[in-house]
């Protein structure tokens, strides 16, 4: 029934490689299908005016496309003097997720930066960008607690996000792009490991859906979410 063939609660293969890059406090390739994204962390000794001397830290994120990540060439943004809506969206929402596992007391007044480039595209960048990120956010703390600059632990649960949505009139998990841009609903979600609720994004693409249906797309993102954080953890350890 599904263009991949896959079972309707099947994810897409999932792979995270750490260390990518030589500069960043912590690097990974998340490849989720055909979707491939760089998520890199950045520590800075600063933090948004608004919370100077709060002691509290602060987690920021930023998403971009290349230019040939999708299957025309799309013009970059820089070009254009400004970003677009979607992008302004997207790296909102990763901030926030990412921000809803960390303990910013712990964390101490220090900014921890996530960068998400999208280098391949096909469905789901923005939850593959959260997934990632959360692992590079992971690995620069670990560096922190190393070095000693932070006492405890200050990420409490790790954040994962993953679509689902109804394709076909069936609820399945992890759309890729031929059923993204086919769905009646389509939807992302964002969860903790402890699968606590983030954020969801929820839509109808071209028809309404029942009460019944939300609850097996909830079924189908924790069973998502609760896959992708074992590969988180594989992959920081």
């Amino acid at each position: 029934m599904r263009p991949s063939g896959r079972d309707l609660s099947e994810m897409r293969q999932v792979s995270i490689e750490t260390g990518i890059t030589k500069h960043a406090e912590g690097s990974c390739l998340i490849k989720v299908g055909d979707t491939h994204v760089i998520c890199t962390a950045t520590i800075e000794d600063r933090v948004p005016p608004f919370i100077k001397g709060s002691g509290l830290g602060w987690v920021t994120a930023e998403y971009g496309m290349l230019p040939r990540s999708t299957s025309s060439r799309m013009r970059r943004e820089a070009s254009a003097g400004k970003q677009g809506g979607r992008t302004v969206e997207i790296q909102r929402l990763i901030g926030r997720a990412l921000r809803a596992g960390v303990d910013r007391s712990a964390l101490g007044e220090r900014q921890i930066s996530i960068d998400c480039d999208v280098i391949q595209a096909d469905g789901g960048t923005r939850c593959a960008a959260i997934t990632g990120g959360w692992v590079a956010l992971r690995l620069a703390v670990n560096k922190l607690m190393k070095a000693g600059d932070v006492v405890s632990d200050p990420l409490v649960d790790p954040v994962a996000a993953v679509s689902c949505g109804i394709y076909a009139g069936q609820a399945v998990l992890d759309l890729d792009y031929p059923e993204d841009s086919d769905a009646g609903v389509d939807g992302n979600f964002i969860l903790t490991g402890s699968k606590k609720l983030i954020e969801v994004q929820m839509s109808a693409e071209g028809s309404t859906f029942s009460r019944e249906q939300m609850d097996k797309l909830m079924d189908l993102a924790e069973k998502g979410v609760g896959e992708l954080v074992e590969i988180q953890k594989a992959a920081c350890s």
